[in-house]
Order: C-alpha cells, then sequence, then structure tokens
C-alpha cells in the first residue's frame, strides 16, 4: 500500500481518485484551503471506505509562505511518501492577482507545485518508488516572463494556458535530474464536470471520473518507468507530445532560473 498527498482534494476530480484510493486500502493526505471542509470530507472519505489512514494539511495555495508551511508540516508528520499528486488549481479568481503581485494563475498552478514538490523530495526519496504527477491541461501557452514574474496582466483564459505549459516544462525537466523518481504530466481531460469548469466555462464534455480514473491508473500503475518525464494526454488516452516549448532546454532553463528568483526574492 502506499503513502499518497494529493493538493486540491476536497472537491473535484482530487477528492474522488481521494475515495477511489481510500478503497483500495492506500494511506492518504489530503489538502484544502479551508479546516472545516477539509475535515468534514476527511471523515466522508473515512466513513465511505471504511479506512481511517486518512489525514489532511490546510494551505492557501496563493500564498507561498502559506505552502511553504504545509511542506514542513508535511515533512514533520508523514514519515514516508510514496506519491505526490499536485492536483490544486484555479482558473477564475474575484482577486487575480495575489498579495505578492503576481497572477494567481501562476501562483496556484506553478510556483506551489513548484515549491512544495522540491521540499518534499527528500521525503519521496525514501520511498522503493517515488513517484509525482502534476496536473497540466490540454490549455497550453508559450510562457511569457514578464507576466511571470507580475509585470505584465493576462486574461484569465492566457493565464491558466501559460501556468499550465511552466508546469509541464518543470515536470519534463524535474523527470530528467530526478532519474530514481517517476514524474508525469497529465492533462486529466478537457472540461470535466468539475466546479473550476464550470464556473470557467458554463458547460462540460466529460465525467469527473474520466480525470479520477486517470490519476488512479498513474498512481497505481507500476509500469511507468520508462513513461517518466513523458506528457500522458487523457483527451487521447494515451501518453502523446505536450506543448514544443516542453522540450526546449534553453526556454526551460530560463523559466526555471526566473521561478527561483521569484520564489526566493
Amino acid at each position: 500500500m502506499k503513502h499518497i498527498l494529493i493538493t486540491g482534494s476536497t472537491d473535484g476530480i482530487g477528492k474522488l481518485a481521494a475515495i477511489e484510493l481510500a478503497k483500495k486500502g492506500h494511506t492518504l493526505y489530503l489538502h484544502g484551503r479551508n479546516k472545516e471542509k477539509l475535515q468534514q470530507v476527511i471523515e466522508e472519505i473515512k466513513d465511505a471506505t471504511s479506512n481511517d489512514n486518512i489525514d489532511g494539511f490546510v494551505a492557501d495555495f496563493s500564498n507561498l509562505d502559506k505552502v511553504k508551511a504545509m511542506a514542513q508540516e508535511v515533512n514533520e508528520k508523514a514519515s514516508t511518501l510514496d506519491v505526490l499528486i499536485n492536483n490544486a488549481g484555479v482558473f477564475n479568481a474575484n482577486q487575480a492577482i495575489t498579495e505578492s503581485g503576481h497572477d494567481i494563475r501562476f501562483v496556484v498552478n506553478y510556483f506551489a507545485p513548484y515549491m512544495l514538490t522540491n521540499s518534499l523530495i527528500p521525503l519521496l526519496k525514501k520511498s522503493s518508488e517515488p513517484r509525482i504527477i502534476n496536473l497540466s491541461s490540454a490549455a497550453q501557452a508559450p510562457v511569457v516572463l514578464e507576466a511571470l514574474k507580475g509585470e505584465m496582466k493576462l486574461s484569465a483564459q492566457s493565464a491558466y494556458a501559460q501556468s499550465k505549459l511552466a508546469l509541464t516544462m518543470w515536470s519534463v525537466d524535474l523527470a530528467k535530474r530526478e532519474q530514481d523518481m517517476i514524474v508525469i504530466p497529465v492533462n486529466p481531460g478537457s472540461l470535466l464536470n468539475t466546479k473550476m469548469v464550470q464556473e470557467a466555462y458554463g458547460q462540460f464534455w466529460s465525467s469527473v471520473d474520466k480525470g479520477a480514473n486517470i490519476l488512479m491508473e498513474l498512481t497505481e500503475n507500476e509500469n511507468l518507468v520508462a513513461q517518466s518525464g513523458v506528457y500522458f494526454d487523457n483527451d487521447q488516452g494515451r501518453f502523446a507530445k505536450a506543448h514544443e516549448d516542453a522540450y526546449d532546454s534553453n526556454k526551460t532553463k530560463t523559466l526555471i532560473e526566473t521561478t527561483e528568483d521569484i520564489i526566493n526574492g
């Protein structure tokens, strides 16, 4: 049985994947922004699955200080971690610019998982077969560094697509750097019936199950070593090519250097 941390797991595909993985007996760590809602979901899943090995962490991913504090808490609380699923994401927001002056899509969808993952790599390496699953999207657009740095405003769609390509570029690079880990960037499916999609588009193409099922498959499949760093497109149901920038080492190097400057600035 695996120890699995799923961010953004109080609703949508994160919650559904948590339920199904709990049914199989895995130890789960959930994450949410709201303490009461998180506790409610933990109890709900325990009752539904008869699995008591479920705990949780609270953090608002639009605030990187909170992400840093959560990473420290996970490192203190968890003795091992086999799988990290970076599922938390945002499209629409009442306040598009965070207190740090950055677009919330970049912060929640890219900076937060980047920071959390790098903080948890030593813990993940205690596992015999560590893996990281990063929730990308079919929406991927070239990253404008001025926008990443908060020096240029973008539409919600553009910021979202750029944040998802940034996450994918970093995932491909991370797989090269950490060859004893499996890193999979995945588009769980376009316009799934989630709260985020309904708020953004008011319509959906597929059920939440489609996204949850691929997260379960990528979590439990033992034959993914050769696929580390390869993008999985669940619209096609197979490993495929991401945006061409994901394979541009110079652009990725600049992205990561800029990211480090922003996070540590």
